[in-house]
């Protein structure tokens, strides 16, 4: 008995750590707040599912995010620890300044300049899986790939995700579901509904030891209608169900698993476009041709929702940015622009953003700002959206959410307001992996 146990220990201390490390679930709702879970009874929501990870585990009181407080930008930080400067995905859309790429946005995981979790996964031995997480086209160490990518949402899109996800996944999850799989432009409820489906047929059928999975129809609905609105506080109710799927699915493969939900960003309510195109355009910093299109361009706005990074075509021209920014300042000048701060380049880099801009604009909550929309359009205008995020990190209106629970999580456990850079190094510790390029430290999620 004696050599049976020594032979048992010395084989034991030979297993690599990350053989005894826990599966991880890493679930993303879009644009959910902290306070929805925290104080769900006082909002009014039944949340029973995603109360459980506060009871049952632990949760940060907030994150602060990063600059801009964007869909892309954020989910890449929530899957390297790093800034979008470091990272490379500064924006949702790439910048396109003549619009030769309709609209296209930041799909493809080459553009990301560091290691990812999936990547830190793999080299730690696990099965890995992804449903619909952005920036994930061709990912680096993804086993089972159902990326983020659409166009139009013409029935060709299907065929693309077809082409670009895990050779014969698509089908095989098709014939368990029952149904075709979303189309990536799908944003609504019943996309969600969904992607959960999948999920939770990828989680029976191949068991990764990292699966993340992302929903979108709570951002969808806060852009549309507002934050804390009825129709939002609906959508979310719905979503709670999805996570008690996945969680119970999860459990199921893998008892021992820990199972991670995050969001990217907060919201605030909109109400007011500022059009920065048009005073660019009337600067003679944007030439139009015949047809009212780009035809060349000194400076341009690149676009992030609550803010905007000001590009320069010649960045090193320092009497053109100076014209730039006598512009910015007059407009900033007028209250009714809604422009309450301008980064130049040394400020943008302290705060992790884009390192090609030279300027970035961010607004005062209720202010949007608009796409192209011609050029006679005003400046200000009536915002098309009722909510809005992709402003400077800090305010609580726009902190994101972290809440984890499963094996050797403590319960119960307030973390605090955290650094959104803290949670993809926590998650590889989780996982006996690791990631040492991250800005920031794995945080104690023991009891």
């Amino acid at each position: 008995m004696k050599k049976t146990a020594l032979l048992a220990t010395v084989l034991a201390a030979c297993i690599p750590a990350t053989a005894l490390a826990n599966p991880v679930l890493l679930i993303s709702i879009d644009g959910l707040r902290p306070g929805d879970v925290l104080d769900a009874d006082k909002r009014g929501l039944s949340l029973p599912n995603l109360r459980r990870f506060v009871t049952q585990g632990a949760h940060a009181s907030g994150v602060t995010g990063v600059l801009p407080t964007l869909t892309y930008p954020s989910h890449t930080t929530l899957m390297t620890g790093v800034t979008p400067a470091r990272h490379g995905i500064v924006a949702n859309n790439s910048f396109d300044p003549t619009g030769i790429n309709q609209g296209g946005w930041y799909w493809y995981a080459q553009d990301i300049k560091v290691p990812t979790l999936w990547e830190a996964a793999t080299r730690a031995g696990l099965s890995t899986g992804n449903i619909h997480w952005p920036v994930s086209v061709a990912a680096k160490g993804v086993t089972w790939n159902l990326p983020q990518i659409w166009r139009t949402g013409h029935a060709d899109d299907a065929k693309l995700i077809d082409a670009l996800a895990t050779p014969g996944l698509k089908a095989e999850l098709e014939a368990k579901v029952g149904a075709p799989y979303a189309m990536g432009i799908d944003e609504s409820l019943p996309g969600d509904q969904l992607r959960g489906r999948f999920a939770t047929a990828l989680i029976a059928a191949h068991k990764p030891q990292f699966l993340t999975v992302y929903l979108t129809a709570l951002d969808h609905e806060q852009h549309a209608m507002g934050p804390d609105t009825p129709a939002a506080r609906a959508v979310l109710e719905k979503i709670d169900a999805i996570v008690g799927d996945l969680v119970a699915a999860e459990m199921q493969a893998h008892p021992d698993a820990v199972i991670a939900l995050v969001s990217d960003h907060g919201f605030e309510a909109t109400q007011t476009a500022i059009n920065l195109y048009r005073p660019f355009i009337d600067a003679g910093l944007i030439t139009l041709d015949k047809d009212g299109k780009v035809a060349s361009w000194l400076a341009m706005p690149w676009i992030s929702g609550g803010s905007t990074a000001i590009m320069l075509a010649r960045p090193d021209d320092a009497a053109l940015a100076v014209r730039v920014k006598a512009l910015l300042d007059t407009l900033a000048a007028n209250p009714a622009n809604g422009i309450v701060r301008i980064a130049d380049k040394a400020q943008i880099a302290a705060m992790g953003g884009n390192p090609q801009a030279t300027y970035y604009i961010n607004l005062t909550p209720g202010y949007v700002t608009d796409i192209y929309r011609g050029p006679t359009a005003p400046v200000v205008a009536r915002s098309p959206v009722k909510g809005m995020h992709g402003y400077f990190p800090g305010p609580a209106n726009l902190r994101a959410t972290f809440m984890v629970m499963g094996k050797g999580v403590a319960r119960d456990k307030d973390l605090g307001l955290i650094d959104m850079r803290a949670i993809a190094p926590t998650l590889a510790k989780v996982m006996g992996a690791s990631l040492p390029d991250a800005d920031a430290e794995a945080l104690p999620l023991q009891p």
